[in-house]
């Protein structure tokens, strides 16, 4: 019985925690398809504020999911090659860099948006440009990456499997490409879920960044909320919903099912140097 007792009100207080989260959410998408937010749905169901806010920025939504798929390839180029480093090196230099790495992320974004312009502002097309706002993305989410990859890499012996590979005769890139990546792709998944997610949402950073030619979905959505009605803001907040869930739950799928899978510890196939 109080087993029972003490799971009806551990299930009670989760449903409590996602109502309250859910609810506003709810709420606000209700918001944007409603003639009129403060009568309810008894003012009738419409889609012309969807319509309205689709036509007033697409651009901006258009932008986001730009920078986002651009900012993921960096990422990935980047943040694979320097775990692997990291992760092989080891030792305090290894923590280090590590650390440093990760520094962006404990610093305010309006802080490192401010750094590039006094940095960078001077170049003037450069700062007028999407690239400027690329740049504060890589910065904001690489920390993501690497720690992911890093996370895999430690929890793996590594280093046998490329040796049992090099046994057989194959040199770096293979080994690399055919070795480590295979076996890091839990957390090449589970980095890009936060890459995406954290550049389409991010606004502190790009709020000092943007100019009035590139503005992303979040900075929209706060002129929208600031200068419109709240079913024009509502339905902008409905449209990334419907622009970027879908996204992240075939992402989620993608790191979960990545994940279940069993890591195999037997070196693949790979050419074997004959004398």
């Amino acid at each position: 019985m109080r087993r029972n007792g003490l799971f009806a009100l551990q299930l009670a207080f989760t449903l409590f925690i996602c109502a309250f989260l859910i609810v506003p959410v709810i709420l606000s998408a209700l918001a944007g398809v409603t003639v009129n937010f403060f009568k309810g749905l008894k003012s009738g169901l419409t889609f012309n504020w969807i319509i309205e806010v689709w036509g007033l920025y697409a651009e901006t939504i258009y932008l986001s999911m730009g920078l986002a798929i651009v900012c993921l390839v960096i990422t990935l180029l980047l943040g694979i090659p320097m775990a692997y480093v990291l992760a092989r090196t080891g030792g305090r230099l290894s923590r280090f860099i590590e650390e440093l790495i990760t520094l962006p992320v404990a610093i305010p974004g309006l802080a490192i948006a401010l750094a590039l312009i006094l940095t960078y502002g001077g170049f003037r097309e450069f700062r007028s440009s999407w690239l400027f706002i690329l740049v504060g993305h890589v910065l904001y989410t690489l920390p993501f990456m690497v720690r992911s990859v890093l996370a895999v890499l430690s929890s793996i012996n590594f280093q046998e499997l490329e040796e049992g590979a090099a046994s057989l005769g194959a040199g770096f890139w293979p080994r690399f490409f055919q070795v480590i990546i295979p076996n890091v792709k839990p957390g090449i998944l589970a980095g890009s879920l936060m890459v995406v997610t954290l550049s389409i949402g991010e606004f502190n950073l790009t709020w000092m960044l943007h100019t009035p030619l590139t503005k992303t979905l979040p900075v929209g959505l706060a002129d929208s909320y600031a200068s419109m009605r709240l079913e024009i803001a509502s339905a902008y907040t409905l449209v990334f919903f419907v622009m970027i869930i879908p996204l992240l739950v075939a992402m989620q799928m993608a790191s979960n099912s990545g994940q279940r899978k069993k890591k195999s510890t037997a070196v693949p196939d790979l050419p074997i140097k004959r004398s």
